[in-house]
Order: C-alpha cells, then sequence, then structure tokens
C-alpha cells in the first residue's frame, strides 16, 4: 500500500469495527514473523503486549460465539474498538502521521461496528450465532491478515 496513505489505518479500523481485538492480534503476529511497521510505536515490541494480545483475540474469537455475548456496540465493546483501532491505526500509517491514523480509524471503526453488528444479527437469524460467528471469524481475521501483510515490511535489524 501506499506508504503516504492512511488507507491502511481506515482498512484496519474496519476490521476493528467488527472483532475489536484482531487489528492488535494481526500486528502481534506480524511483529513475532520479523515485519515492522511504518507508524513508530515501541508498545509493539514488548513481548507481553505481543502475547497479551495473541491471547486476547483468540478469547475473542471463542467468546463471540457464547449466547452471553454483548453486542459490539455496548460501551466496553466501543471503548476496546477505539483503543485497539486507534494503537492499530497508529502503527499503520505513514511515519510522523500516527495521530492521524489513529484519527482516521477510529473514525472507520465505531460508525461501522453499527453496520457490522446489524449485518451480524441478520445473519444470526439465518444461519444461527455460532455458524454466523465462524463466518464473520474467518472473514474479519482474512481482512485483518491482509492489511497488516500489505502494509507492514520484512525487519532488517
Amino acid at each position: 500500500m501506499n506508504n503516504d496513505s492512511l488507507l491502511s489505518s481506515a482498512l484496519i479500523g474496519a476490521v476493528a469495527s467488527a472483532r475489536s481485538m484482531t487489528p492488535m492480534a494481526t500486528l502481534a503476529t506480524a511483529r513475532l514473523a520479523g515485519r515492522d511497521t511504518t507508524g513508530h510505536l515501541a508498545l509493539l515490541n514488548r513481548p507481553l503486549f505481543k502475547y497479551g494480545a495473541l491471547a486476547m483475540g483468540a478469547g475473542e474469537l471463542y467468546g463471540d460465539k457464547m449466547k452471553s455475548a454483548p453486542d459490539r456496540t455496548v460501551f466496553l465493546g466501543l471503548l476496546a474498538r477505539v483503543m485497539s483501532a486507534g494503537i492499530a491505526g497508529a502503527a499503520l500509517a505513514p511515519k510522523g502521521r500516527e495521530k492521524a491514523g489513529a484519527a482516521v480509524a477510529i473514525a472507520t471503526a465505531v460508525p461501522l461496528a453499527y453496520l457490522t453488528l446489524a449485518g451480524r444479527k441478520k445473519a444470526m437469524a439465518r444461519i444461527g450465532q455460532t455458524k454466523s460467528g465462524l463466518i464473520e471469524d474467518a472473514l474479519i481475521v482474512a481482512a485483518g491478515a491482509a492489511v497488516v501483510a500489505l502494509a507492514t515490511k520484512p525487519s532488517y535489524d
């Protein structure tokens, strides 16, 4: 993707709209695979962050299928999306434009959370919570992985 564009930040915000922890988990996976982000975020280099993000991403994928799972638009769900989209959007923004990348990602994630929830509810009515969740997981994890893969580069440290 173009190094001067905030497109990667917007796209990772779209990912966060459906799965709040997927942006962080995909960034952690990229860092563990030796890939660097264009935006500078020291947090991404800490092992606790990387492994914690992976665990939270996996936990969210599991928890989403539970009958007691809250809607993504409840306060804590939106807060998680704001935080995750902001961090990931900053990391994928061009160097020096991290704040703009965070803002674009958040501005994408929050309104799209309502749209993705509406789509999920329609799918749940047709095929059930578990099947619709697994399909959404596959689409969102693949999208997150693609965005991060295209927006990062191999590290030569």
